[in-house]
């Protein structure tokens, strides 16, 4: 992809298939990627992520489990439009409910406050989840849908990258936000 680009992995690790976006950056970490290409952990931090992305990105790609109604494991890819602004009473602060239009919106108020541009472009790869329940683990559909779900990360950010052979890209570490 055409300039910097943040791969995002968000839910929580506690609430089953909803820790999906979590455990797909985990297993994108390993592979070697654009030094352009910054990969993520935010958890259930999105107002770390609407922060961050005020560091000027071209393209943000959430990685989130989505609930659309196909079978679980199914995996989605969503173009998201122009980020909003966040609505009045600052509902969308709370650091609980941090939903990806959430911090689109709380990115479109942020961006107005400081003079900073959004993302160009916001890609959501989603995964349907069986279970969002408590407990730790991925069902069995969501769990198979990992590694297509790096596959899809990967072919997205090779369309664009540079021509440079894979080999030569240095390998990026997962970072986690704090």
């Amino acid at each position: 992809m055409s300039g910097r680009t943040l791969v995002a992995g968000i839910g929580n690790v506690f609430l089953g298939d909803d820790g999906f976006g979590v455990e797909t950056v985990r297993a994108l970490a390993s592979h070697r990627l654009p030094a352009d290409v910054e990969v993520v952990d935010f958890g259930v931090r999105g107002v770390h992520l609407a922060y961050q992305l005020l560091d000027g990105y071209d393209t943000l790609v959430l990685v989130d489990a989505a609930a659309r109604g196909g079978a679980p494991g199914t995996l989605y890819l969503i173009e998201a439009g122009e980020p909003g602004r966040a609505g009045a009473g600052g509902a969308v602060l709370d650091g609980h409910h941090m939903s990806p239009d959430a911090v689109l919106a709380l990115l479109g108020t942020l961006c107005a406050g400081t003079g900073s541009t959004p993302p160009r472009r916001t890609l959501v790869l989603g995964c349907e989840p069986a279970c969002v329940e408590e407990g730790i683990g991925l069902s069995a559909p969501v769990a198979a849908a990992v590694p297509e779900a790096v596959r899809a990360v990967l072919e997205l950010l090779r369309d664009e990258a540079d021509t440079s052979p894979e080999d030569d890209r240095p390998r990026r570490e997962l970072r986690r936000t704090p």
